[in-house]
């Protein structure tokens, strides 16, 4: 090389790179369609056009886009955070519905109108359940299980024999609207009955042809 000419300080880095991930300057322009006597003679002196990096960021992935463009920290990503980051877009956003929203969730076409979404979530604990919305309490009581604010993410289910008996379950009902309650079999015929955790509100049973649908709670997020 000739050490009379000044390079470009991007240039510098890019032969740095190069030479760390034993390539020549061959293989790296074609694989980013820039031209080789970019990398030569006086051509070293000019810099790159914005298009021209983004082949190579493209490209390379693993360079550290600050430490090609000004040569801060170091010379490749994070690639812990990278794949962390990747992730996250990769995981099914989680609607947070209004109560109404859910009221018919037992039907076998049921679906969440957009407009009944408040919010998204993307919870990294939830990757692999399979939930179907999320729903925030409302009330005292499930206290101290829940408290009222909290959100609770569901799981809807298409039978009733699924039902786990002394879990918390969100209950679409005819007359009482969305109960969270736990379930338990009852004393009567084609009834079940619905537990409160709070000893204030007593146990009560629902009639089954009442029930619009049943999900059960696997998760939830709370505020402090």
């Amino acid at each position: 090389m000739n050490n009379s000419v000044k390079i470009s300080e991007i240039k510098k880095r890019i032969l740095q790179f190069i030479e760390i991930q034993h390539i020549s300057k061959y293989e790296f322009c074609k694989k980013t369609g820039i031209g080789k006597s970019n990398l030569s003679g006086n051509s070293l002196k000019s810099e790159l056009g914005g298009a021209q990096i983004s082949q190579i960021l493209n490209h390379y992935s693993n360079i550290s886009p600050d430490w090609l463009l000004i040569g801060k920290g170091e010379m490749f990503r994070d690639t812990a955070s990278t794949l962390e980051v990747s992730n996250m877009e990769a995981m099914k956003k989680i609607p947070l519905v209004t109560q109404a929203a859910v009221a018919g969730f037992g039907n076998a076409d049921f679906s969440i109108s957009q407009e009944d979404v408040k919010d998204y979530y993307v919870v990294p604990k939830f990757k692999y359940c399979n939930i179907d919305f999320m729903i925030e309490i409302s009330g005292s009581s499930m206290y101290p299980k829940y408290n009222s604010g909290d959100v609770v993410a569901c799981t809807i289910l298409r039978e009733s024999k699924f039902i786990q008996w002394n879990k918390c379950h969100i209950i679409a009902t005819r007359e009482q609207g969305i109960l969270c309650k736990r379930l338990r079999p009852s004393n009567k015929e084609n009834f079940i009955t619905a537990i409160s955790d709070n000893q204030q509100y007593p146990p009560f049973d629902i009639p089954i042809d009442e029930i619009l649908g049943i999900a059960l709670v696997v998760g939830v997020i709370r505020l402090e």
